[in-house]
């Protein structure tokens, strides 16, 4: 009799152990991982970064949800949202009024404008002297639609696309080669780069009216986890963890104002 009780208890914690993990949905991040300081991979192979490591650290203020982290092309990030296949996207992400008809928005996790950044010879001083010459970029990103929009403007004499699919570090470089004349990108990224690698390249501040900040996107149907995210996001910035990573990844205090995250 009392191995049959001892049996019974036994069972029932089993069976409450698995209703416990039956309960954390699985989602999936997706990322391009090439993008550093934001999201890359370490020395093991492991993908880390500034919006990896901000959203690691937010989990652990949520419940009911087991992330797991996929790095796959920058162009299939959003196909995968839309198909399912992932529920988050950290890329470091700024704000799109197309994103946001279709997908849900975090509160901004850093502050990162957008520069110009050409050769030291260049007499590119501004988005006013871009007319006529070319760029690099990747489809769908904000700063390919903000010289596009430019374009609209100065259709006298426009700016040339040219849609190459490389990775910030490889643009950096073929600039510095002279393969074209100007990159737009974020602030944060090509200053990493170009301390690093030692780059004759100079990077001027713009004023573009542009949202500068990075976020994080969910899925459509993702309104509980956003929420829980943002909750942990303004536990994270009040308790210094936010200040931390941001001085670790990013090199400095690069946090959205605190306004922003009321």
């Amino acid at each position: 009799m009392k191995k049959f009780l001892l049996g019974l208890v036994l069972l029932s914690g089993l069976l409450v152990t698995n209703t416990v993990s039956a309960a954390d949905k699985e989602v999936v991040l997706a990322t391009a991982g090439d993008i550093k300081p934001f999201s890359y991979e370490n020395k093991k192979g492991k993908l880390t970064g500034y919006d990896i490591e901000v959203v690691k650290a937010a989990s652990k203020y949520m419940d009911g949800y087991k992330i797991s982290y996929k790095r796959t092309a920058w162009e299939s990030i959003f196909v995968g949202m839309d198909s399912g296949h992932y529920q988050i996207a950290a890329n470091n992400l700024s704000y799109t009024d197309e994103r946001a008809q279709k997908y849900l928005y975090s509160l901004p996790i850093a502050k990162n404008p957008l520069v110009l950044v050409v050769p030291e010879s260049s007499k590119i001083t501004s988005l006013d002297d871009i007319g006529g010459k070319t760029t690099q970029d990747d489809t769908g990103t904000s700063t390919a639609q903000l010289i596009e929009d430019w374009n609209k403007e100065h259709t006298s004499k426009p700016s040339t696309i040219d849609y190459s699919g490389e990775d910030v570090a490889k643009r950096l470089l073929d600039l510095s080669n002279g393969e074209f004349d100007y990159l737009v990108f974020d602030k944060i990224s090509v200053e990493t780069i170009i301390e690093q690698k030692g780059y004759d390249l100079k990077v001027i501040d713009l004023d573009t009216g542009n949202n500068p900040n990075n976020y994080i996107v969910f899925s459509k149907d993702s309104e509980d986890m956003q929420e829980q995210f943002n909750q942990a996001l303004k536990t994270m910035y009040e308790n210094g963890q936010l200040e931390k990573l941001s001085q670790k990844y990013l090199g400095g205090s690069y946090l959205p104002d605190k306004a922003e995250l009321e």
